[in-house]
């Protein structure tokens, strides 16, 4: 993972971002980027939109939301969307995503990490519980809820 790094989002690396492609049977758990780039700029205040670069190549992307005031607990610091290219997919990229959300999380004073996905045998329930988060239960709509202690 040495020569994995982040870049915030940009319109520089947006493009790249919107073209990261998926392995088949993935697309069904995860909403394209573009619509996480929007997000990203609906609340600057709140969200974290991250490129992964692998030396100058865009191969990843992650958005947390920080919120102390979100109403809903899971929603006051976490992962809000994760995104790694199929041919990087199990080389470290999302974990190093994931765990530089952690550390920001961590330096901004938050004690956990939420990550929310949909249940499924392609789904990112696996890649979650070996970075270390604990299932800690669903929502309403039947999404399970992960807790990574910081």
């Amino acid at each position: 993972m040495a020569n994995l790094r982040l870049e915030e989002l940009s319109a520089s690396n947006a493009l790249a971002a919107n073209k990261l492609t998926l392995r088949r049977g993935q697309e069904q758990f995860v909403i394209p980027p573009s619509y996480a780039i929007a997000d990203a700029y609906i609340d600057p205040t709140t969200s974290w939109p991250r490129v992964v670069l692998k030396d100058d190549k865009v191969v990843g992307f992650i958005r947390g939301n920080f919120d102390p005031d979100a109403t809903q607990e899971e929603f006051q610091s976490c992962v809000w969307r994760v995104h790694v290219a199929a041919d990087q997919q199990g080389q470290g990229v999302g974990t190093f995503a994931v765990l530089a959300l952690a550390d920001e999380a961590r330096q901004r004073g938050f004690t956990k990490l939420t990550a929310l996905w949909e249940p499924g045998d392609d789904g990112p329930e696996l890649f979650f519980t070996n970075i270390g988060f604990e299932v800690s239960g669903q929502t309403q709509y039947g999404e399970k809820l992960g807790v990574l202690k910081l």
